[in-house]
């Protein structure tokens, strides 16, 4: 009964979702963008993208050896330059923590599409983030991870067309949640 309504709720929204917009996830690193973006996908049938993997395939290294090796604000020109050469149709985009620093790259995706914040504590960073220094985050020279996350919060909520709260949320309630806003904003669409 679960998979049958899961089925007929996702064909649903394939119908709802605009064939030329985009699902685009934004939220602190350890939110769980990568991870429910792919569900969600699945679920909708649409396509999935991974701006940190395609940076990575851009530029043929590893986000961390960006970082170690050109510093922050390389690599935020780099993310930006990935964010504004996408132009997906149909797809779940799962971002980098880091875009929200770039106006031009937020303008660019929520001109795409509709812009979910998947909102976690910072405790909740803390629990969900074991590998900071091999995992490619941005972090400003002397900057605690407690810095970084309250200076990204408010860009978040900024630029972000609906909220869902993923502290203590398992990916399949936050895919849930995702799919019963586009469901109630379909009309906006």
């Amino acid at each position: 009964m679960i998979r049958r309504k899961v089925t007929h709720e996702a064909d649903t929204i394939n119908t709802m979702i605009h064939p030329h917009k985009n699902i685009i996830l934004i939220g602190i690193p350890g939110a769980g963008k990568s991870t429910v973006g792919v569900i969600l996908a699945k679920t909708l049938g649409m396509q999935f993208i991974d701006t940190d993997i395609l940076i990575q395939q851009q530029t043929a290294r590893r986000l961390q050896e960006i970082l170690d090796e050109e510093g922050p604000a390389a690599f935020r020109k780099i993310e930006e330059e990935a964010i504004l050469s996408l132009h997906a149709c149909h797809s779940v985009i799962a971002t980098g923590g880091s875009v929200i620093w770039s106006r031009a790259a937020m303008e660019h995706l929520k001109s795409i599409g509709v812009v979910v914040y998947l909102e976690i504590s910072f405790s909740g960073m803390e629990r969900r983030i074991r590998n900071i220094t091999t995992r490619g985050i941005v972090l400003m020279p002397g900057q605690t991870l407690r810095g970084m996350y309250d200076s990204r919060v408010p860009l978040y909520e900024q630029y972000a067309d609906y909220i869902i709260p993923c502290s203590g949320e398992d990916p399949e309630s936050a895919v849930g949640s995702i799919i019963k806003i586009i469901q109630e904003a379909y009309i906006h669409w």
